[in-house]
């Protein structure tokens, strides 16, 4: 029989990695338990759901998650080209169409002739099979517990929070306006800007406002409460002190209000969530208040007094590994190195950054099935450094990472023009090397021994 390539979860990453599998010319078996069977976050039948935001930030080469960007892309990813393709206007930032995002990568996958789907719920792994895992934060419980027990990972729990969506046709544009920050790219945000006034009203309301149970998630989970920095609800950020929001999702530096020509006392940001511009998503707005609350709380905000909410913001549970003791810089088992992880469970933190791990897990997943050594990608590339991180940990507890400049090596000399330049610098380097590591093959992918 034909070797093949397992991959359970077709959300972002196991995707990537199916599709880098499938592109080398490997057949790949791939399992996704919806829409038989749910989680609380998601909500289509599609692969590759965006629950969280519809934003992969910034585009900028001097920004990490930019620089991951690029990288993918011109490693082949079926990520990047599906949110190059369904991409929507957001100044600086790369942010897509949900629903179109979505189709694009399921219709890729569903009509590849190497990728055979299987649409049920995984409780244990085929032995000896080569295998990717990227059944992503929201790991059902049976597959959960086997991951836990008989392949000896242990599991984390922190939780994850998603921001509402409102109507662009019941935000009161009389009151917000059009503008990116510092006029930067294209004014594709709507600001709803606050007087110190209305700011002190928001902040009482939001600081003592009631928070939802957390009734589908267990227990034991919730007296250990953990929130990722990135993905923090409103209301706690929001309890660490009065100009927290202020520094943070509502900071007014650099948005001018062109009707006054100056800038609020506090300003909340609302994103495109479809090319259309029906839906706004409030930035930075993640939380996990009662919907009531959340109806009665936003629309308090300037421009939001009548608004039309097509979703609340809800929060869910999210599993990760203590990856620095079980994976290695390929996302690979050191105890067992016929299975791979990839996405949120190993410790990456982000769309974006879940894609790339699948990408890397992928590539990787297809030299161990065909007896090739291992490929870690180059350090100097955020693709590699994102794998070096989670195989070695940083200083203390591990905890998720965003893609950054800071686990990369440093360039060793000094370079004139401020942060952006250096890290211009760094990008310049991690394209080049990445280069060099890739053989020319043409549409397949595959890297130097």
């Amino acid at each position: 029989m034909k070797p093949y390539l397992v991959v359970y979860g077709a959300g972002l990453a196991g995707c990537e990695a199916a599709w880098q599998a499938a592109r080398a010319g490997v057949e790949v078996h791939l399992y996704e338990m919806k829409p038989s069977k749910m989680t609380p976050a998601h909500h289509s039948e599609g692969f590759a759901e965006l629950v969280c935001s519809n934003s992969l930030r910034s585009d900028s080469l001097s920004n990490a998650v930019g620089l991951l960007k690029e990288e993918m892309r011109r490693m082949g990813s079926l990520i990047m080209e599906a949110a190059d393709a369904t991409r929507v206007p957001a100044g600086s930032a790369l942010a897509v169409d949900r629903t179109l995002f979505s189709e694009y990568i399921t219709d890729k996958i569903r009509s590849c002739p190497n990728i055979r789907i299987f649409e049920e719920e995984v409780t244990a792994l085929e032995e000896d099979a080569v295998t990717v895992i990227a059944t992503g934060p929201l790991t059902s419980e049976p597959l959960a517990d086997y991951i836990a027990h008989e392949l000896e990972c242990g599991a984390l729990h922190f939780f994850d929070a998603a921001a509402p969506i409102v109507s662009f046709s019941s935000i009161n544009m009389d009151v917000a306006y059009f503008a990116s920050r510092y006029d930067k790219g294209d004014a594709d945000y709507i600001n709803c800007p606050m007087t110190k006034e209305q700011y002190d009203a928001f902040y009482e309301a939001l600081t003592t406002a009631k928070e939802a149970e957390l009734k589908d998630f267990d227990r034991e989970s919730q007296k250990d409460l953990k929130v990722f920095e990135g993905c923090m609800p409103v209301e706690v950020m929001a309890k660490r002190g009065y100009d927290t929001l202020r520094y943070g999702p509502m900071k007014p530096v650099g948005l001018i209000d062109p009707r006054v020509w100056e800038e609020a006392y506090a300003v909340v940001q609302l994103r495109k969530e479809n090319v259309e511009g029906s839906m706004f998503n409030l930035v930075g707005f993640q939380t996990h208040l009662t919907f009531p609350e959340q109806k009665r709380v936003f629309c308090m905000i300037p421009g939001l007094e009548n608004a039309e909410f097509l979703r609340f913001g809800v929060m869910h549970r999210n599993t990760y590994l203590n990856s620095p003791e079980l994976l290695d810089a390929t996302y690979a088992m050191r105890k067992r190195p016929n299975v791979f992880f990839a996405g949120q469970m190993t410790g990456v933190e982000g769309y974006v950054e879940s894609a790339g791990s699948g990408l890397v897990a992928g590539i990787n997943a297809v030299r161990k099935l065909q007896n090739q050594e291992a490929a870690p990608f180059p350090e100097q590339t955020m693709l590699g450094a994102m794998a070096a991180y989670v195989s070695r940990g940083g200083i203390g507890k591990f905890t998720p990472m965003n893609a950054n400049f800071g686990i990369v090596p440093t360039l060793g000399y000094r370079v004139k023009g401020g942060k952006a330049a250096k890290n211009e610098k760094l990008a310049e380097r991690a394209l080049e090397v990445l280069e060099g590591f890739l053989e020319p093959c043409g549409e397949e992918c595959c890297a130097k021994q």
